[in-house]
């Protein structure tokens, strides 16, 4: 049965006249999006065991990263091979005939769960950081674990029914709706971070002060800068999560006005998905630069997976004596 996603297809793939000249362009986003799968397979996967560790960070904010990094493992497992496969199917336009509507459709679909899950993770994050940061001390009185999971596994949900309405729905309507959301959600993302500069630069104060009096105050200061040095570490994911998805919003907003060529719009259009499909990639390599929790337990997993072996070397305790006696006589 045909979709409204068959007939976007239509106008995004590439024109069969223009293949052999962008084929290196394809072939490139081929290569890069084989190796982006695999990276983000292996660095989310560690990511998941290091998470499932014991660790001084709290069990909400661990919530909220496991699900942004299975997430992203999805991405790596999943939408990767898709974009593949659909970018050799637009290299097999002339001779085979170009990906079918189901390839299409499976891409975008799968696409739009994992990466709104990854979109919504991310709003999340910036969402919790401002609480722990704002309430201080009420915050695990109010952000419960059972509520952090209620908001995770309702995201989850939203995300699968938007990627089911793709379906349904036209492009036109589809960009309306993203756009609205991702704007909303920015702006909401970007409101939490001010606020968050502004509370650390007060407890950057607070702390000045708290640590020229008693050690009872110890551990207010310990507090005070772990919500800190969390909230910097998702505030270098918020960003870099920008700078993935932005160009994915211009390129939706520019497509019905744009007179370019198909073929042109098609390669943009390709790796503008790659862009946002490498966010799960970088996701974890920023945890593991920016918490030193998740860096301490991501080592240990690595020295026991690849032991060092050490060799060991025998003692002669008389050996120094030789060496001399042995030289003395050269």
């Amino acid at each position: 049965m045909k979709t409204p996603l068959c007939d976007e297809q239509l106008r995004f793939q590439p024109a069969s006249i223009e293949d052999e000249s962008l084929n290196s362009w394809y072939i490139a986003n081929c290569v890069l999006n084989a190796l982006l799968s695999i990276t983000a397979v292996i660095f989310n996967s560690v990511t998941i065991q290091a998470l499932r560790r014991p660790s001084s960070l709290s069990n909400t904010l661990k919530t909220l990263l496991l699900s942004a990094a299975v997430s992203d493992l999805g991405v790596g497992l999943l939408v990767h091979p898709l974009h593949v496969l659909l970018l050799v199917k637009w290299l097999q336009l002339n001779s085979v005939g170009g990906p079918t509507c189901s390839t299409y459709a499976a891409f975008i679909v799968s696409g739009i769960l994992f990466s709104s899950a990854s979109f919504f993770g991310v709003m999340a994050l910036s969402a919790d950081r401002f609480l722990a940061i704002h309430l201080h001390l009420r915050y695990s009185e109010l952000v419960t674990h059972r509520r952090v999971v209620f908001a995770v596994v309702s995201s989850w949900v939203i995300c699968v029914v938007l990627s089911i309405i793709r379906f349904c729905v036209t492009s036109i309507t589809a960009i309306g709706i993203i756009t609205v959301v991702g704007i909303a959600c920015l702006v909401a993302s970007a409101v939490f971070y001010c606020k968050i500069y502004l509370a650390v630069r007060r407890h950057k104060k607070q702390i000045q002060t708290l640590q020229v009096q008693r050690q009872e105050n110890a551990e207010i200061v310990a507090n005070l800068a772990s919500g800190k040095k969390s909230a910097v570490g998702t505030f270098y994911v918020f960003l870099v999560f920008l700078m993935c998805y932005l160009p994915m919003f211009c390129i939706f907003a520019a497509r019905p006005i744009s007179s370019g060529s198909k073929g042109t719009f098609g390669i943009v259009f390709s790796f503008t998905w790659t862009l946002v499909l490498l966010n799960s990639t970088l996701n974890p390599v920023i945890y593991f630069w920016k918490m030193r929790q998740i860096r301490r337990a991501i080592m240990n997993i690595l020295r026991n997976t690849f032991p060092i072996r050490r060799r060991s070397i025998p003692f002669y305790p008389n050996a120094q004596t030789t060496v001399t006696s042995a030289a003395f006589h050269l």
